[in-house]
């Protein structure tokens, strides 16, 4: 039984709430003393405070700052008079889960409870797995905190979602928080990168294939559909997948049906479709690189993470995590990060997003010989810094203006031919070096006419 604390001032809206949300099933107590009610939170252990905004000793963001302390898990929704009142807003920022506003309808407060119930649980449940060696869902911005509020919201759904954002962001975390969120938990979730393998490979993959129907067939093989089975597939880079299996993965998802390579019968299957990209599908749609079809078959519900430097509330609790894991795992007595060392990591761009930003913590802390991680220690981060410093240094236009996209494209170009150059020709590893797929990095320099103008990179090793 959720147990939920209810501070208001009035006497009449706490007994409201507290007959309301008893016959919902939940264990309730009220409070009308804003500083009683910290120290009940403290020792109370509650999942859920409701709180009135505005109280005459102290407000509702008072309690919700002495609280985030020493009961960082508990969920708080506000009442306020004013949806757009500046300090709802603030307690959005600060973590609050929601807010309603008066007058409200019981029925629609028990709706928003719940789901904050349910999107504690799934912070809870992914902290678990954090701590069995795991990775972990960081971050206090408002955008994730309205990706847990979908997530927790998910938990009855079998919808394909389409996770978007740029590489690094934890799209396969979330994609595992929606997994572990929902009624198909205890059966397997299965992944797979479409980029990383050639289309004759990713079909079998997928839909496995029977004996003899290739060389090297030796028997039977069971695809990652049938693997899923009653449980969630989710399909990373699914933008980099090749016209005709996108005409294949269709046929299944209209279907619910699969035919293994070789095979003629076809095989019935319950799984729930993940998929995610870096990609723009709706430029591919337009270039007729991704079928318009597809996309609205795997984007019932779209889920957009933004990238790092879009939320730099996140990036001291994930540095703290990640500082936290790694003198753990080394033993080292590292306790913090040096001002100087917080400043440059602040006002770097972050294009490899959470992943670079483990990268970095985790070779400054093999470096680190202190107590203190100093910005020598973050290797060739001054170099990265500067070179982000004066790409982001336009800070005006000449008269006539600039054509940005011939702007973009110059730059991606002088980029990729670096790459090229760095790597001697390998398009394989100049990729590697982008953070791009192979597939990618060859569609982008047939796009940018590199080849035809005789740059680096014509074979590939």
């Amino acid at each position: 039984m959720a147990k939920i604390l209810v501070l208001d001032d009035e006497p009449s809206m706490r007994t409201v709430l507290e007959i309301g949300l008893a016959r919902a099933g939940y264990g309730v107590e009220s409070e009308e003393d804003p500083e009683k009610a910290i120290e009940r939170i403290r020792t109370g252990h509650f999942d859920l405070v409701i709180s009135d905004l505005k109280m005459p000793t102290m407000s509702g963001i008072e309690v919700l700052r002495h609280s985030r302390r020493d009961a960082p898990e508990t969920q708080f929704i506000f009442i306020t008079a004013y949806a757009s009142s500046d300090s709802a807003i603030e307690a959005t920022k600060l973590g609050a889960f929601d807010y309603i506003t008066k007058p409200f309808d019981i029925e629609e407060l028990k709706t928003l409870v719940a789901t904050a119930l349910q999107s504690r649980d799934v912070r809870r449940k992914v902290k678990l797995k954090e701590q069995q060696g795991d990775r972990m869902l960081i971050g206090v911005s408002p955008p994730m905190l309205k990706i847990y509020k979908l997530v927790g919201s998910l938990s009855s759904s079998s919808s394909t979602i389409l996770i978007t954002g740029e590489s690094g962001t934890g799209k396969e975390l979330i994609a595992r928080a929606v997994h572990d969120a929902s009624e198909r938990k205890e059966m397997p979730f299965v992944s797979i990168n479409c980029g990383a393998f050639p289309e004759t490979l990713l079909e079998s993959e997928l839909f496995g294939y029977m004996k003899g129907s290739f060389t090297g067939a030796n028997k039977d093989k069971k695809g990652l559909f049938e693997s899923a089975e009653g449980g969630t597939l989710f399909l990373d880079e699914v933008g980099e997948m090749s016209l005709a299996m996108q005409v294949k993965l269709l046929r299944v998802l209209q279907e619910k049906k699969i035919r293994p390579v070789g095979g003629t019968d076809e095989i019935p299957i319950d799984v729930r479709l993940i998929a995610a990209t870096n990609r723009d599908l709706q430029e591919q749609i337009r270039r007729g690189e991704f079928r318009e079809d597809l996309y609205y078959r795997i984007a019932v519900i779209p889920i957009h993470i933004p990238p790092l430097r879009e939320r730099p509330e996140d990036l001291r609790e994930l540095l703290n995590h990640f500082l936290s894991r790694y003198t753990q795992a080394t033993g080292k007595r590292i306790g913090r990060v040096s001002a100087e060392a917080m400043k440059a990591l602040e006002v770097y761009h972050w294009p490899g997003n959470v992943r670079e930003l483990e990268n970095v913590i985790e070779r400054a802390v093999a470096l680190e010989t202190t107590d203190t991680i100093q910005v020598e220690r973050l290797p060739n981060f001054s170099e990265v810094s500067k070179k982000t410093a004066s790409a982001a240094a336009v800070d005006s236009f000449p008269p006539e203006g600039m054509d940005l996209e011939e702007y973009l494209r110059s730059k991606e170009t002088q980029l990729i031919l670096a790459a090229l150059k760095q790597s001697d020709g390998n398009q394989a590893q100049a990729a590697r070096l982008l953070n791009l797929s192979y597939r990618s990095l060859r569609h982008r320099i047939e796009t940018l006419g590199i080849q035809k103008r005789g740059d680096p990179g014509e074979s590939p090793r």
